[in-house]
């Protein structure tokens, strides 16, 4: 057992932020979010009109570094590229809900969704086992995810 908790995560976004210069802002970090990242924002007088603008407000606080913008705010969050917001909500949710052990995966036979879990190796640990043999097409989408034994692995494409 590891006595050490990651806290902050590195990321870099697809297309990145454009500041008011045009200066572009690609790499940076997220740490992991508090019980009050997700209770203070319900209050705020934006979110009671918008209930969708709890991501934005909630990006803005777990964003603590995004390229040599000096504060992460909500404005900045609301000019991101959709990619880069689906791409930051999508690490949201695997540093704080998922863990990062873990990748979505597709069947491609049956076309079922998954969840399969992946240690630093790129080899599986387990998953959430269903049966089917898939490449990962989460975050390593040129990982193969063995298949079952006894499974027979789908035909090269």
């Amino acid at each position: 057992m590891s006595g050490v908790l990651q806290t902050e995560f590195e990321f870099t976004l697809p297309q990145g932020y454009a500041d008011d210069d045009g200066e572009l802002h690609r790499d940076g970090v997220m740490r992991l979010a508090t019980a009050a990242d997700e209770i203070k924002p319900a209050t705020d007088p934006r979110v009671e009109s918008n209930p969708s603008y709890m991501t934005v407000i909630i990006l803005s606080r777990v964003v603590t570094e995004l390229g040599t913008v000096d504060d992460v705010t909500p404005r900045v969050i609301e000019n991101l590229f959709v990619s880069d917001l689906a791409y930051l909500q999508d690490l949201y949710e695997r540093v704080n809900e998922r863990g990062l052990d873990a990748v979505d995966a597709v069947c491609p036979e049956c076309g079922e969704s998954f969840t399969v879990e992946v240690s630093g190796d790129s080899t599986p640990g387990g998953g959430e086992g269903n049966g089917h043999a898939s490449g990962a097409t989460g975050a390593s989408p040129e990982m193969e995810v063995e298949p079952p034994e006894g499974a027979s692995p789908p035909e090269d494409r």
